[in-house]
Order: C-alpha cells, then structure tokens, then sequence
C-alpha cells in the first residue's frame, strides 16, 4: 500500500529503523527496571522498589507509543526478545545486583536510551518528521530526568 504523509519511502524506512533501536532500548530498560523491582534489597528497599516500580509503568507505556510511530510510518514494529536483543544496546544481566549496582546499571540503561533517541535526530530532521522529532524530544526529557535522579541516589 502506498503511503504519502510527506516522507519519502527511504526516510520512513530509515526513521522506522532507528526507532526499532529505541524501542528494543526502551524495551530491555522496562525489563531490567521491572526485574530490579522484583528483585531488589537492603535498606532502601521501599524506596527503591517504589521508584523502580513507577520507571517500569512509564517504559510500558512508551513501549506502545514507539511502537506506534513504527507503524505509522509503514513498517512492523519489532516485538520478540531475539529482535530486542539484538537491536538494543543494553545488555541484560545475570544474577541479582546489589542495590547500589541496580541504581547504576539504570543510570547506564537511561542514558542509553537517550544516546539512541539522539541518534535518530539527523534523520528525522532531513525528513521534516516532526512527530517523530516531538516524541524523541519527549523521551529524551524523561530519560535523562530519570538518569539524573538516579544518580542522585549515588551521592
């Protein structure tokens, strides 16, 4: 089917695959921050699990809203963890950090998620996607609000 939003074929495609990589980013961060939820221990316990709790909801939601720029585009959104795993620049992690390690790996998490949200910029703006632009700008706030109040917990 032909699609004519104002973006040629060869941006939307390229638009589209960038944002598979932030999809696959966003989606290894939900599965990570919902495993140290589940997982996490010590002292800051409540706190922790509270907060993890509430990074994991907010990375479920925008699972759905990047998937659906995807597809607005015209392509299929990837959705299997052999396609995750191999788009996302997140590693998954073997055993059970300590609370301190799972408050930095998220740090890492977030601020890879912003790295690649960044990356697509280039692309997006020779398309003149601005509704892809609005959503990266979105993400990235979130992102590195997220990484900076992680990080405050290291202090």
């Amino acid at each position: 089917m032909n699609i004519d939003i104002g973006i040629s074929q060869q941006h939307r495609e390229e638009i589209a695959q960038g944002l598979s990589r932030l999809l696959a980013d966003t989606y290894t961060l939900y599965l990570k921050t919902h495993n140290f939820h589940w997982n996490v221990t010590g002292p800051m316990f409540q706190t922790l699990h509270l907060m993890f709790e509430t990074q994991y909801n907010e990375l479920a939601l925008a699972v759905d809203l990047v998937a659906e720029r995807i597809r607005s585009l015209g392509f299929p959104a990837p959705g299997t963890y052999k396609q995750y795993a191999a788009l996302s620049s997140i590693k998954e992690e073997d055993g059970v950090p300590a609370a301190k390690d799972m408050i930095r790996l998220l740090v890492e998490g977030q601020e890879a998620v912003v790295r690649t949200a960044r990356s697509l910029y280039h692309s997006v703006e020779v398309a003149s996607d601005e509704a892809t632009a609005d959503l990266l700008t979105q993400r990235i706030q979130l992102h590195e609000k997220t990484a900076w109040m992680l990080r405050s917990l290291l202090e």
